[in-house]
């Protein structure tokens, strides 16, 4: 994969702030719904998602910007322990079967006892004809980017993992931006028959503008005409799973908040509230009988 930095577009001085926006308009320009039958674009929304895996997590950065780890977030190597920069305390600790404290037995030819051969330090018992050990496969690290609308619906996720493999993901009730989920046995395979390690599966919120979330509770602002504000009447609701009819009493003044209950986000127990706050929408162009009702009313005010 490509530098994560060059990815986002940013420096590798940006902040968190420079990187959380640079992939939030990125992620929201390449989402599959946005995109759909672009494979490019998939591509595209899979590489932005695994480059704030690394940026957007200040130790893992740190580990990146340490050459620690790549930039698919795996370890990279370091060289054997005990091997220096070059001197002999690199070698301290090794024999080459040549016997005890590295001498060559007359002849020249190696020699058995005490001596061990390098490469069974390094490689273990394959390197001797042995069985290699069993070993876990690895944890795979991996962000999924989901709407409100999705996360309500409760709707099964498609999650593409480094390396091409698709998966299906169903959402546990109440997650929340930046929990992480154990998907179990879908990591790397294991060697020697030993069982395949996870997925740690990072749920991030896409961009959106229309709800403001609170926990389980989501709120929304609904423009009400003025008649129905002033006389009561039925209004139509944007929610996530949908529009819903909400009684407006009359008198409503603007920024008044009504509680829609469970049309909120799901939770282990039930789903939270929608809370709605009126906004009183005046008539276009000119009205000449509100405007003489204003113009009575201020002259009252000010008599």
């Amino acid at each position: 994969m490509r530098d994560p930095y060059d990815i986002l577009g940013v420096t590798r001085r940006a902040d968190e702030a420079e990187i959380k926006k640079a992939f939030r308009k990125l992620a929201k320009l390449h989402h599959p719904d946005r995109n759909a039958g672009e494979a490019a674009a998939k591509d595209r929304f899979a590489e932005v998602n695994s480059a704030y895996e690394i940026l957007g997590d200040p130790a893992k950065r740190a580990q990146f910007d340490r050459g620690e780890i790549d930039a698919e977030g795996k370890p990279k190597f370091q060289g054997f322990e005990g091997f220096g920069a070059g001197g002999r305390e690199g070698f301290e600790g090794f024999s080459f079967g040549f016997g005890q404290g590295g001498q060559a037995p007359p002849g020249g030819g190696p020699r058995g006892g005490a001596g061990e051969d390098i490469f069974s330090h390094l490689f273990g018992e394959a390197m001797r004809g042995g069985r290699s050990r069993s070993r876990r496969g690895e944890d795979i690290q991996a962000v999924l980017t989901v709407t409100i609308e999705e996360i309500a619906s409760e709707a099964r996720q498609r999650l593409t993992l480094p390396g091409g493999r698709e998966v299906d993901v169903t959402l546990p009730p109440g997650v929340v931006e930046g929990q992480t989920i154990r998907l179990r046995g879908l990591g790397a395979p294991g060697q020697g028959g030993a069982e395949a390690g996870d997925v740690l599966l990072t749920i991030r919120m896409a961009p959106q503008d229309r709800f403001a979330v609170e926990g389980s509770d989501l709120r929304i602002r609904c423009p009400i005409d003025l008649e129905d504000a002033v006389l009561g009447g039925k209004v139509r609701v944007s929610t996530p799973t949908g529009t819903v009819e909400m009684n407006v009493p009359a008198m409503t003044s603007s920024g008044r908040t009504f509680r829609l209950r469970g049309q909120g986000l799901p939770t282990k127990t039930g789903r939270g509230d929608l809370l709605v706050t009126a906004e009183i929408r005046l008539p276009e162009g000119s009205d000449e009988a509100l405007t003489e009702y204003a113009q009575a009313r201020r002259a009252a005010r000010v008599g």
